[in-house]
Order: C-alpha cells, then sequence, then structure tokens
C-alpha cells in the first residue's frame, strides 16, 4: 500500500525552462553582489570556505566567485553553490522578481494527495531551503504545507540507490511502499534499485521507456493502492 510520494521538481512538478530561463540566469546575475555583501556573513563564510575545499585552491573572493559562476555555467551539482543559489532566489521570491513555477496538475494532485493522507515529500538537486522557497513563493501561493519533508544532494546523488535507501529510512517507509517521481530514467533506475516504486514523468520532448510506467501529467498517475 502506497504511503508516501517522493518527487522531483524540475521537469515534473515544474517547468525546466523556469529553472533555467528564470532562476540560473537570476542566480548568476546576482552571485557577485551577494557575496560581495554577505561574505562576513557566517553562514556565506561556511559556503565560501567549502567553495575553496571543493576547488583545491586558496582563492581569494573574485577568484570564488570567478569559481562559482564556472559551476553555474557548466550546471554543476555542487552542494555549496546550491544553497548559495537558494540563498539570492530567496530574495528575488521575496521581492517579488518571480513567483515558483508549478503545473496546475501537479498542484492539484498533490493537494488531493495531501489530503487523502498521502506523505509527500521533495528530493532535488537543488538545496532545501530553494526547494521550500519554489513553493512557499508558487503560482498557487504558499504550498509547503502539502509537504512533509524536503531532501537534496546532502543526502546522497539522486543517480545513486544509497539516497533513496537514506530517504526510506528517514521517513519510516518501506521503500516498496513511496513512490518516486522522475523525468530522469537514470534516477528510477537508482531508486527502483532500492526497492521503490517509480513512474517516468514525460511533460517537455522526453523518449517514452519501455521500462517504467509513464505519466504526461500528474493526472495520469498511476499509483498501488
Amino acid at each position: 500500500m502506497l504511503k508516501a510520494i517522493l518527487t522531483d521538481i524540475e521537469g515534473t512538478t515544474s517547468s525546466l525552462s523556469f529553472v533555467k530561463e528564470v532562476l540560473f540566469p537570476y542566480a548568476r546575475q546576482h552571485l557577485a553582489e551577494f557575496v560581495e555583501q554577505h561574505a562576513d556573513d557566517p553562514p556565506v563564510q561556511v559556503l565560501l570556505n567549502e567553495v575553496r575545499q571543493i576547488a583545491g585552491q586558496e582563492l581569494d573572493r573574485n577568484g570564488v566567485i570567478q569559481t562559482l559562476t564556472q559551476w553555474i555555467d557548466e550546471d554543476r551539482k555542487i552542494t555549496p553553490l546550491k544553497a548559495l543559489q537558494g540563498m539570492i532566489w530567496e530574495a528575488g521570491y521575496k521581492n517579488g522578481d518571480f513567483t515558483g513555477h508549478v503545473y496546475p496538475d501537479a498542484y492539484k494532485n498533490l493537494k488531493k494527495w495531501h489530503q487523502a493522507g498521502i506523505k509527500l515529500y521533495v528530493f532535488s538537486s537543488g538545496s532545501i531551503k530553494a526547494q521550500q522557497l519554489m513553493f512557499a513563493y508558487s503560482d498557487f501561493g504558499d504550498m509547503t504545507p502539502l509537504f512533509s519533508g524536503y531532501f537534496d544532494t546532502t543526502i546522497g546523488a539522486k543517480r545513486e540507490a544509497d539516497a533513496y535507501r537514506r530517504i526510506a529510512a528517514d521517513i519510516g517507509v518501506k521503500p516498496k511502499a513511496v513512490l518516486f517521481l522522475s523525468d530522469i530514467e537514470q534516477e528510477l533506475d537508482a531508486a527502483r534499485e532500492a526497492g521503490l516504486s517509480v513512474t517516468l514523468l514525460l511533460r517537455e520532448n522526453g523518449v517514452a521507456s519501455a521500462r517504467y510506467p509513464v505519466a504526461s501529467t500528474f493526472n495520469s498517475i498511476v499509483y498501488p493502492k
């Protein structure tokens, strides 16, 4: 019996174009200004030092900014970068520069599942802070009450089965009672290896899989009763 649904964001609940055409450019545009203004804030200091450790160099402030900008351009899934992006996006959301895109069918079904008592969780390569902001300032208002928890790459890579084992253990549900939704087959491979049920979302120019259940919207998702 299904106890929980774990969902990806990009290409699943939300448009890839919103992330790539709105959020990423906004973070890149405001990165240098943000670092200059907040480099002495203890939480930001920690993240900048993590950047130096990952880069393996004693970078000055400009070097850190250049490294972070390069990582953005390369779409690197690096934890301190994601955390800093989340901080920058928070200002954008609060200023009303944009709202978090969510597909109407995703909103409708997430709300329905929540009302039915199914626990909802998010697993995205974006930081937990960025995930919460996306749904707190969504096109449909504050959606955060629908979710019971959020997971990012601090729990493991999305294409490694151990991450999904840890998530199932963390939420206290047997893996087979968790349905994972994503538009990336390699993520579904890892989740299935960990014992989760899976469904492939094909919203934007996807290629149907012969290996997994496929849904074009949340309206067509079939899950185990």
